[in-house]
């Protein structure tokens, strides 16, 4: 039940949060409030690193898309870090690979957002 979520500015484009560990029904909390956070403070542009991520429930899906929501609201986007297999496969099982913009690294999600 560990969790780390770390938040950053990169270049005035965007934030890039961080998580470390699970997202499960008892992390989700966490990470959804550290995501509202930079929503509220006018960040629309989220880049979310799921590199340290082992394991990630509906739980926490559902927070990443209720996010993907807000920001989409203010014509912002969410854009994922992710090459663990085990987590893309849920991803891809679920239909979020259509809903999310998915990149190897951060420097290729900042050149989409360019």
């Amino acid at each position: 039940m560990d969790i780390k979520v770390n938040t950053r500015s990169v270049l005035d484009k965007a934030h890039v949060v961080e998580v470390q560990g699970e997202i499960d029904v008892y992390t989700s909390p966490r990470v959804k409030e550290m995501i509202n956070e930079l929503i509220e403070q006018g960040r629309f542009n989220l880049i979310i690193d799921l590199e340290g991520v082992r394991y990630i429930d509906s739980t926490g899906l559902g927070v990443l898309i209720g996010a993907l929501k807000k920001v989409r609201e203010h014509e912002g986007r969410i854009l994922l870090i992710c090459t663990n297999p085990q987590i893309k496969k849920i991803f891809n099982i679920t239909g979020l690979v259509k809903i999310f913009e998915i990149y190897k690294d951060e420097e290729e999600a900042l050149k989409a957002l360019a």
